[in-house]
């Protein structure tokens, strides 16, 4: 059998050209002598390990006797280089795995993120290095000092619903985007319906253009009966039914808006996206494609943004970051109130709260919603006390009621509704060990009323104070309001905002209240209302109740 390459070597002879091993691209008599020189190679290094000489060991594989550097063959090119017969630039690709939540790279693929815990969103991601680089391109315009920055393009502008800008910080900033989360049937539709009708309102007034409404998840006939019931039929205002980025994008071209809305942000996809509308990539696109263009054109922008089971808004993560402000709209299904909260907001507060009313006619915005949360029974029922929680900055009066009843057997129970669980039954233990009122035999029933909720710890003096009422059957004293957190110790600790609270307490018409006594040399003004300052649970109780029903 003739030698690799034996023909190649006559065919070059004829040429007139030197033979070369096709494989290794060297000479072939060298190549046929490299076996000789490894076995030299490894007898020297072998000598030179006996004598103890590491170092001539080593120099002896680097460079063996009889053999210059300039006489061994070249070694074969990297794969990649474009070597012929080796590789030819055919390099193996670097996989890496990147999470669609959070951006987390693994250097294989896991069924869970290990940066933010999501499953199934680590996929493949092609090579490490990112991409090919970004080049400078000219600025549309050029950097400005800060002085001569205009500050008028981020001035606000109302929405026409005085408890949404209270959430926003006043109002939209031009080129915002906001994004409204909650669940399905909360009124997130209605509401932002409502925003449209009156921005259209204003717009037409003040000479803007006029307001788009994107719906991808009803029919424009649909959204035109809300409007008839809501009383939202605006000429300056725009109805669009689609669920295709691009047409969205044409339409926002074509009416050249002063505000635009699209409902929801899941509903929409991109032809140039692979995957379904709502899936992670869809999302990212569709959001980023809407970012930019209110950036650029400085439209202001509200999405409709659906929430998973666990209530976290539907999507990536990153949408949260690319948004400008982020907003919770929550309610029970069963009860007319909603309250909207910015969890993320770049031009204004994050500590704020409105409070909405739905009703069959529409959303309205309750400045005053003090009759939501007060009952409307007469006075003096044992096993209820108010409270005036803080939401954010904004007072809030809160009415909890208790209930005290035998238990029917077995493990005794305890409901609660619109508290803490856990609070309640730390609040019982306390009142048992502190004050020797046991109600570990019965059935505790704690509740809020019209359907808020609230987790502050100042409202443990009016729980406790609503329980012991209910055990004793003895009502609390007429117009009493309670405020302070209790510890483990039977101590009423100080709380935030007491001033503001008694100030809204007195607006509602409360006689008295009782607050805790550490902080309250800071109270300038008693608001018209007696007020009993207590160090303890025990002193709490006795001023709770008047002295004959003891």
């Amino acid at each position: 059998m003739d030698k690799p390459g034996e023909g190649q070597e006559d065919r070059a002879h004829a040429g007139g050209t030197e033979p070369f091993f096709p494989r290794w691209g060297a000479r072939r008599d060298t190549c046929e002598n490299l076996t000789t020189v490894a076995h030299l190679t490894l007898r020297e290094a072998g000598s030179a390990l006996q004598r103890g000489e590491a170092t001539e060991a080593r120099r002896a594989v680097a460079f063996p006797s009889g053999v210059g550097a300039a006489s061994l063959p070249a070694l074969p090119p990297a794969a990649g280089e474009g070597a012929p017969g080796y590789g030819g630039g055919m390099a193996k690709e670097k996989i890496t795995f990147r999470c669609s939540e959070c951006g987390w790279v693994s250097p294989k693929w896991v069924g869970q993120c290990r940066e933010c815990g999501a499953w199934g969103s680590v996929d493949e991601a092609g090579e490490a290095s990112g991409g090919p680089r970004a080049s400078a391109t000219t600025p549309r315009r050029p950097a400005l000092p800060i002085g001569e920055v205009d500050g008028e393009r981020a001035s606000l502008r109302s929405t026409g619903v005085g408890e949404l800008d209270r959430v926003l910080g006043g109002g939209i900033v031009p080129g915002a985007v906001i994004l409204l989360a909650g669940e399905p049937g909360v009124g997130k539709s209605t509401l932002l319906l409502d925003v449209a009708a009156k921005a259209a309102r204003t717009a037409r007034s003040g000479g803007l253009g006029p307001v788009l409404y994107v719906t991808g998840e009803e029919s424009a006939a649909q959204v035109r009966g809300r409007a008839e019931r809501i009383g939202a039929l605006e000429p300056n205002l725009l109805i669009a039914d689609e669920t295709e980025l691009g047409v969205v994008l044409g339409h926002v071209r074509q009416s050249a808006p002063s505000l635009l809305i699209v409902d929801s942000v899941q509903t929409i996809s991109s032809a140039q996206v692979e995957g379904g509308a709502g899936g992670v990539a869809q999302v990212r696109a569709v959001a980023a494609s809407l970012i930019r263009v209110a950036k650029e054109s400085d439209l202001p922008t509200l999405l409709v943004g659906h929430v998973t089971k666990d209530g976290g808004i539907a999507g990536p993560r990153v949408l949260e970051h690319l948004v400008d402000v982020v907003c919770q709209f929550e309610g029970d299904r069963h009860s007319r109130l909603r309250l909207a909260r910015a969890v993320k907001n770049r031009y204004g507060p994050t500590d704020e709260v409105g409070c909405f009313e739905l009703t069959d006619s529409g959303i309205y915005g309750l400045a005053d919603p003090s009759g939501l949360f007060l009952s409307r029974t007469a006075r003096g029922v044992p096993g209820t006390c108010a409270t005036v929680s803080l939401e954010g900055r904004r007072p809030l009066p809160t009415e909890i009621q208790s209930l005290v009843a035998p238990s029917s057997g077995g493990s005794p129970r305890r409901t609660t509704s619109g508290v803490d669980h856990a609070r309640v039954a730390m609040i019982l233990a306390v009142l048992q060990a502190r004050i020797g009122a046991d109600a570990s035999g019965a059935d505790v029933y704690v509740s809020t009323v019209g359907g808020s909720r609230t987790v502050e710890p100042a409202i443990d003096l009016a729980m406790a104070i609503s329980i012991v009422s209910s055990l004793k059957g003895v009502p609390p004293r007429p117009d009493l309001v309670a405020v302070g957190e209790i510890s483990l110790t039977g101590e009423v600790r100080a709380c935030t905002g007491t001033q503001r609270r008694l100030a809204e307490a007195a607006r509602l018409g409360f006689s008295c209240a009782i607050v805790p006594a550490q902080g309250s040399e800071d109270l300038t003004d008693a608001c018209g209302i007696t007020v009993f300052t207590v160090s303890d649970l025990a002193t709490a109780i006795r001023a709770a109740f008047p002295t004959d029903s003891q």
